[in-house]
């Protein structure tokens, strides 16, 4: 690896942690990233669509299969208990370079361009894009799901995201559901009306009760758990609706369709379900699949992964991974080693280096 690659995504990184980029705040971000591209990739343009980067090798070919990289350049907020400026990026003796998104996923984003500024100016059996992302952390639908109509025909990715470099070969998918009991008020002090707390109640213990049948061999069972209820407005008025809300984590065994079709029976024909969305799918990738077989043979051990990423969004084989880790992420004095990046983009460029995929 030419070590200014190194020096320029760690440059790119301190940049990025410089500048603020909440979700669906990106847009001095993405302007980083578009400016970088543009003096550092030559013969490639950049296509802005939003907040998103996308970019295409100048080689490509319809007939050969096609490789996305992709990671994000969007934040959280940054949390309480900072001990230093999150926007000012500090780069201590020990090698950890703190700031907020440089952990999750400024890292995963700087190594995987540096990969493709390599990996593009050498003939390959396969197309490789690259985009970087907005609204991430947010699930949002301006981010990936934006990009994705004018994106080739993909026949895999690697999403980076704050994974040690493991493959994480799948992942979690998410639907979150809006449930309403319904019952009839009636006063408190008398033997009148039907209780909808109580309708709540037994269908909540119906759904935590509950274990479906089939259960992943990566991601273990799809994990089912009540969050908020709220039911009633006064003491003395049986209430007439309960309303309670249900974090579903499913995985590869059922499609969010699928998990909210057998949920809609157990919590039963009087409670209303209503998913917020369906689009976060759990995904998973062949564990004999080329990539994942080149992480293996370089050490580095598949697992499932129980959050989410922007892979939920991609209707293809999708394998995450990339520097730092997950526990760093969306803490106080989030930070990455700098020698993780420079792993990243060398694990980056080895697995990927006349592949067949």
């Amino acid at each position: 690896m030419n070590d200014q690659l190194f020096y320029d995504a760690i440059d790119l990184l301190k940049e990025l942690i410089a500048t603020p980029s909440v979700s669906r705040s990106e847009s001095a971000a993405a302007d980083i990233v578009y400016d970088f591209i543009v003096k550092n990739i030559p013969g490639v343009t950049p296509q802005r669509i939003g907040n998103n980067i996308y970019i295409a090798d100048p080689t490509y070919d319809a007939t050969r299969k096609t490789l996305l990289l992709n990671s994000h350049i969007d934040t959280v907020p940054a949390a309480a208990g900072w001990t230093r400026d999150p926007f000012i990026p500090s780069l201590e003796e020990d090698g950890k370079l703190y700031g907020l998104g440089s952990n999750d996923a400024g890292a995963s984003l700087v190594s995987l361009l540096a990969a493709f500024r390599c990996l593009v100016a050498s003939p390959r059996s396969y197309n490789l894009i690259f985009v970087a992302s907005a609204e991430e952390e947010v699930s949002g639908k301006e981010g990936l799901t934006a990009v994705l109509p004018i994106l080739p025909k993909v026949d895999c990715a690697i999403v980076g995201e704050p994974t040690g470099m493991r493959p994480a070969i799948a992942e979690k998918g998410l639907m979150v559901l809006d449930c309403t009991a319904h019952g009839v008020a009636g006063h408190a002090a008398r033997n009148e009306g039907v209780n909808a707390i109580y309708k709540a109640i037994d269908a909540i213990n119906r759904l935590r009760d509950f274990t479906f049948e089939k259960e992943s061999p990566t991601l273990g069972p799809v994990k089912v758990s009540t969050t908020i209820i709220n039911g009633g407005t006064k003491h003395n008025i049986v209430p007439d609706t309960c309303q309670f809300t249900v974090d579903v984590r499913t995985t590869d065994a059922y499609s969010n369709l699928e998990a909210l079709e057998i949920l809609k029976d157990v919590a039963g024909e009087e409670i209303d379900v209503v998913p917020r969305s369906t689009r976060l799918n759990p995904s998973s990738i062949s564990a004999d699949h080329p990539i994942v077989k080149r992480f293996e043979m370089l050490g580095l051990e598949p697992f499932g992964s129980p959050t989410l990423s922007d892979g939920a969004l991609m209707p293809w084989q999708k394998v995450k991974a990339g520097p730092g880790q997950s526990s760093r992420s969306h803490t106080p004095d989030e930070y990455i080693l700098i020698n993780e990046i420079r792993e990243a983009i060398e694990i980056y460029i080895k697995i990927l280096t006349n592949i067949n995929i």
